[in-house]
């Protein structure tokens, strides 16, 4: 075992030693591995969106059990759950109202199993809710994302009231994990179940942006015209790879922890 860490600990000592720049690089070094590594291996790129809706599936059912065996929602935040639900609420609109398909009924349950979270937050638990940790004031998020949808939208034959909405669920899904990784930072220390939920969510993050981009390359750039004209198709691509990297040094010190052979973790300063 001992002989195992030495080359982690010693890659992961010199990847945090080295300057920001030099750790963006290998970031985007690392993704572009991952997506060659998918490209190969996966022959229908479909699956890889059908692994995303799995994987954050697996990962709020770790939080269910978080809430119903542990009884305490310390280190959670209901901000998160909140900008989801609302997420979830208007992308399911979107869905009803212009295409109803399998992802519809997907985002039904994930939209129940959301609010039941927030319930137990707000109710049942609400003792252990660590309000003063959840300070991030979510209309950073919301209004700008309103604003954006308002001028960057889908150019399809839909309702101008439809679009909108449709746009305002893409830019908020990709920022709804901030107030997460803020309470995260304040605490320092993530405990088991809740760096469970929020790695799972960047993995599904990940496959997700795997899926735009190797569609993308599938179809020679075909996909992001059928999507529309203007800014609105490099807008959906650059939503899921903000999705990604927000979450990928949380998913950094996640991998290095467990590898480690440490249960709980300790998150730097600077990390958020």
């Amino acid at each position: 075992m001992k002989a195992t860490k030495r080359p982690i600990h010693a890659v992961a000592t010199w990847v945090r030693r080295q300057p920001p720049k030099i750790k963006a690089f290998l970031a985007v070094v690392s993704g572009m591995a991952a997506l060659v590594f998918l490209r190969m291996v996966v022959h229908d790129h479909d699956n890889l969106f059908v692994a995303a809706e799995a994987v954050h599936a697996l990962g709020i059912s770790v939080l269910i059990y978080k809430l119903m065996k542990e009884k305490t929602c310390a280190g959670l935040s209901l901000k998160s759950q909140e900008l989801t639900a609302i997420f979830l609420a208007v992308r399911l609109y979107c869905s009803f109202v212009m295409e109803y398909d399998m992802h519809t009924l997907l985002d039904s349950a994930t939209l129940v199993t959301t609010l039941w979270v927030i319930y137990m937050i707000r109710f049942k638990l609400r003792s252990s809710y660590m309000e003063d940790k959840d300070n991030f004031a979510i209309y950073y998020v919301v209004i700008p994302c309103a604003l954006l949808s308002l001028l960057i939208h889908p150019t399809t034959q839909h309702n101008i009231i439809n679009r909108i909405s449709w746009a305002f669920c893409v830019y908020l899904e990709a920022v709804s994990v901030l107030p997460q990784l803020r309470v995260m930072q304040n605490t320092k220390i993530v405990e088991p179940f809740t760096a469970h939920y929020v790695f799972a969510l960047g993995i599904a993050r990940f496959l997700s942006c795997a899926h735009w981009v190797l569609q993308v390359l599938d179809t020679r750039g075909r996909l992001l015209t059928a999507l529309g004209h203007g800014l609105w198709p490099s807008m959906v691509l650059f939503s899921e790879i903000v999705q990604t990297f927000i979450l990928a040094d949380f998913c950094y010190y996640y991998v290095k922890s467990i590898m480690g052979g440490q249960l709980i973790l300790r998150l730097p300063s600077g990390v958020v």
